[in-house]
């Protein structure tokens, strides 16, 4: 059996919400790759686009994907763009099933409305709204590559959690 359960999905889709959770229940350690990679740099996120680009991020991304992919009996919340790196995914899967946890775009938008440290929604060309959708669309095939999409759009914590452990019982037998 796969130690790991690794969520991914878009920014504001619960994952880091449903990974305490799930860890709780589970008797699980608990990873937010995105705090994992402040520590490292000692900034913020929003602050590492904004001085070094996002290139930058998602190399020191990858390096944080590959440290965490070697733990066990960890429920890792990863940053919604990780599924863009092959090698992120790979490594990921080694040890861990992937639980990919959709939103749709208003739920999106209304999540992230009073959080202004999204640096992939920020910038002067076009609405967050259509910054949402364009980003879905075109991460849409990425994220499909998972074991198990959960939509979070009219789900409570507590229920994602649920239908994320039913799953895991079915293909693991135990859980």
């Amino acid at each position: 059996m796969k130690s790991n359960i690794i969520l991914t999905g878009f920014m504001a889709s619960g994952k880091s919400a449903v990974g305490k959770e799930l860890a709780k229940r589970l008797r699980m350690d608990f990873v937010d790759t995105d705090k994992l990679i402040e520590e490292k740099e000692g900034i913020k996120i929003s602050q590492i686009f904004r001085e070094k680009g996002e290139p930058y991020f998602r190399d020191v991304e990858a390096e944080v994907i590959k440290e965490v992919a070697e733990y066990e009996n960890s429920a890792i919340a990863t940053g919604g763009g990780v599924v863009l790196k092959e090698e992120n995914m790979q490594a990921l899967r080694k040890n861990g099933r992937i639980i990919c946890l959709s939103t749709d775009a208003a739920t999106i938008l209304k999540r992230t409305s009073q959080n202004r440290l999204r640096p992939l929604l920020e910038g002067e060309r076009g609405s967050r709204e259509n910054k949402i959708k364009d980003l879905l669309t075109f991460r849409a095939p990425y994220y499909q590559k998972a074991d198990f999409i959960v939509d979070t759009t009219d789900l409570m914590v507590k229920e994602t959690v649920e239908k994320i452990i039913k799953y895991l019982n079915e293909k693991n037998g135990n859980c």
